[in-house]
């Protein structure tokens, strides 16, 4: 019944890169997401999260379990942070990833499955805390200038922890 707060990415990280250039070989490289090229969005800085989940723990609030979603993404990173016989259900409807996703979704020919193993979709880092702890969490976040939502739950599992999606 956690809930599992992420924090939005600014875009692919440091993640993927030798699937997006296979991508970029075979289609658009001069692609543009919003007012940006593909090469200045692939450019983007890693987003350091330490000094924004400082002011979390700091706020006294129990983090139950903490991901930064690099190299494995969302589908590996998460279960190495939880005790197993839990699944982190996770809504993939609940946030917006930058279009560079998409684009590469879409020319890539890449399923969903492998998007999530490969690549963060948006979310670098993710939070587990009590349900009752959400506000003051994302609270803390946004007033560190991080884009912040609960993009699933903690639910009973079988064995070693898993992702599942809805």
């Amino acid at each position: 019944g956690d809930s599992i707060i992420g924090i939005a990415s600014s875009g692919p990280h440091s993640n993927g890169y030798s699937l997006i250039r296979k991508v970029a070989e075979k289609h658009d490289i001069n692609a543009s997401f919003g007012d940006l090229s593909l090469g200045q969005t692939l450019m983007l800085p890693t987003r350091i999260y330490v000094n924004s989940i400082l002011s979390v723990l700091k706020s006294g609030v129990a983090v139950k379990a903490m991901a930064h979603i690099t190299g494995g993404g969302i589908t590996e990173n998460i279960p190495r942070s939880l005790p197993d016989n839990v699944t982190a259900q996770i809504g993939l409807d609940l946030w917006t990833p930058p279009a560079i996703f998409d684009w590469l979704q879409e020319h890539g020919g890449i399923d969903n499955s492998e998007m999530l193993k490969t690549f963060n979709c948006g979310i670098g880092f993710t939070l587990v805390v009590d349900t009752d702890d959400v506000s003051a969490v994302i609270d803390a976040l946004r007033a560190a200038g991080e884009n912040a939502s609960v993009i699933g739950t903690i639910q009973p599992g079988k064995g070693a922890a898993t992702v599942t999606y809805s």
